[in-house]
């Protein structure tokens, strides 16, 4: 890549390092690996706007990590599991209109409000919430809300779907995790992504098209997609327990995997039951699912296998353990 350098006085190669940088969050000095762009030259160090604010995320969420905070994201489903708008919300809980608009878009909430909204994460205490205080929501607004809370209650599959997770998939955001809870409804967008790009897909290749995808997004932005762990197996980086939520993607008709031969060789071929459901991937989620399947569209199983065999990550690690993203910052796929 080439950029303007100051010092040489004209456009230079550029290459990014890595380097251990300190930011203030809170009041609180957070270490973090940051990538940094500089002159290949002369070494100055010069702006890139997108490595600054991946880097900055990755701080904020580093502290989030510290403090068992709730991350934007987490935020935002609570709120959309009940239908409301950021409006409505902030009203149900008498906070400033903007307020929860901030947190979504990543300002660390206090502690206070982040022990309400992990309360409130649940149906029944919403229920509670809304009997036992006054809320500034309209009364129609409120029976509406309460008949969402009734169907949450009732709904099996999100009763036992939240059990089960949690049984096998943590919620705490960690190192081995990206700093992210398990996010199911995003992993089905993800494999319906890859399963209709590729014809064809296997089960292998699609292990190694998530790894690299939350990888490479927690690179660049200090947090998973998925919120999947990958543990080392011996045809490379796979996510842990899948075999659990390939079985449950058959069970809700999204992907199922189906088995043919090829001469004496067994395949797993990866097959969609539905199209790719709009607004759970954001558009930079789809931009790197977008840049590791054209990166990997002419592999095979083998090769992308063999290919991340190479990873400092997986060959830092040995059979059956789990490969930290910290790693993610030694991937280059260029």
């Amino acid at each position: 890549m080439m950029d303007y350098c100051e010092v040489c006085g004209r456009e230079v190669e550029t290459k990014i390092i890595t380097r251990k940088e300190i930011f203030n969050v809170c009041g609180e000095d957070i270490e973090v690996d940051a990538q940094v762009m500089v002159c290949a030259e002369c070494g100055e160090e010069l702006f890139n706007e997108e490595l600054d604010s991946a880097t900055l995320i990755n701080a904020y969420n580093e502290y989030r990590r510290r403090h068992k905070l709730l991350l934007p994201e987490e935020i935002r489903k609570i709120r959309e599991q009940y239908g409301l708008s950021q409006r409505s919300f902030a009203k149900l809980l008498n906070w400033g209109d903007k307020t929860i608009r901030r947190y979504e878009n990543g300002a660390v909430q206090d502690r206070a409000h982040n022990s309400l909204l992990l309360f409130l994460r649940e149906p029944e205490n919403m229920r509670t919430y809304l009997t036992e205080n006054e809320v500034a929501l309209e009364e129609k607004q409120v029976v509406k809300l309460l008949d969402t809370v009734d169907k949450l209650e009732q709904d099996t599959d999100f009763r036992v779907g939240r059990r089960y997770f949690d049984l096998f998939f943590s919620r705490i955001p960690c190192e081995e995790n990206g700093f992210k809870g398990f996010d199911y409804e995003k992993l089905c967008a993800m494999v319906l992504f890859f399963a209709h790009k590729s014809a064809g897909l296997l089960k292998t290749k699609l292990m190694k098209l998530l790894n690299y995808s939350d990888m490479i997004f927690y690179k660049e932005n200090g947090l998973s997609i998925s919120g999947l762990k990958y543990a080392h197996l011996p045809y490379g980086p796979v996510p842990d327990n899948f075999d659990m939520i390939l079985g449950k993607m058959a069970a809700d008709h999204i992907a199922h995997i189906e088995v043919f031969y090829d001469g004496s060789y067994e395949n797993h071929q990866v097959v969609p039951e539905c199209d790719v459901p709009e607004g759970v991937l954001s558009d930079e989620e789809i931009e790197v699912l977008t840049r590791i399947y054209e990166k990997f569209k002419n592999f095979g199983s083998a090769e992308i296998s063999n290919y991340s065999h190479k990873e400092t990550g997986y060959n830092a690690t040995k059979t059956g353990q789990i490969i930290s993203y910290a790693y993610a910052m030694d991937i280059n796929l260029n």
